[in-house]
């Protein structure tokens, strides 16, 4: 494990553990990347740590899991963490995600190759290997609402320093970025379509718990929930999240389901 301090790094600021980073990479076979984000009082370190169980039992190459966060405290010992990287402003008013651009840093703690993003809530229910063979710059889901290309990035992968100009970009011009964009995967979406670099992973690989394992609405009666055919992973966007799913609070008075006990054999 990589002891580091909770300060918050500035984009492009090197860490005192930069080079030992760089030695170990070229120490030992090339491992994909796989990282998620943790800030805030909303997801305790369980919600990592699961995350990273989950990686384990469905992903058959060699990989580093990688946790940015503000605290550390009861990560797994193999998770390797670092601090947020500082997407600079001050970025006051509700929180739409704008964190989660400091990925696209040139450089991001001595990091390289290829990277699968992954939100703290989804559950793993299917094989990843393929979203790491699957052809594309920037492959992100294709949200399951938004008709204008608007990717949701919950699930994503790119090459580690190839779009520096997303973070670049919104560093000068947050404020008109952030009055056009309500938030950060609709202006990274919005940028990438615009240099061609942005694909969608196939329909059935990323589902959504509330719009695909609900089954048929009904507002009197608790539905049956269950796993579309070939999903990889589902997504818990909104509420409810996977704990609440577990004991049947969908947190919507119309949205009645009976607990989701099979989530037990995933999230773990």
């Amino acid at each position: 494990m990589r002891i580091v301090t909770n300060k918050v790094y500035d984009i492009g600021e090197i860490c005192n553990h930069h080079e030992k980073c760089v030695e170990e990479e070229n120490l030992i076979e090339q491992k994909v990347n796989i990282l998620c984000m943790k800030w805030g009082n909303k997801y305790p370190a369980e919600y990592v740590n699961r995350l990273y169980s989950m990686v384990q039992r469905n992903l058959s190459r060699p990989f580093k899991f990688i946790c940015l966060t503000e605290n550390s405290e009861n990560l797994f010992e193999e998770i390797i963490h670092f601090p947020l990287p500082s997407v600079g402003p001050d970025l006051l008013g509700p929180e739409r995600g704008w964190n989660k651009l400091g990925v696209f840093s040139e450089y991001l703690y001595g990091l390289s190759g290829t990277v699968l993003c992954l939100d703290l809530d989804l559950i793993i229910t299917g094989p990843l290997d393929d979203l790491f063979d699957y052809p594309g710059d920037v492959v992100i889901i294709n949200d399951w609402i938004k008709t204008d290309g608007t990717g949701n990035s919950s699930v994503y992968r790119f090459e580690i320093g190839s779009h520096p100009d997303i973070i670049t970009n919104f560093l000068e011009r947050h404020k008109s970025i952030r009055k056009n964009h309500r938030n950060e995967q609709e202006y990274l979406s919005a940028a990438l379509i615009a240099k061609g670099a942005l694909s969608y992973w196939p329909e059935t690989w990323c589902r959504s718990f509330k719009r695909h394992c609900i089954k048929p609405f009904s507002l009197f009666l608790s539905r049956e929930t269950t796993i579309p055919a070939d999903t990889r992973v589902i997504v818990f966007h909104g509420r409810p999240d996977p704990h609440e799913a577990l004991s049947g609070h969908s947190g919507k008075w119309y949205r009645n389901f009976k607990p989701a006990i099979w989530i037990n054999d995933y999230w773990r």
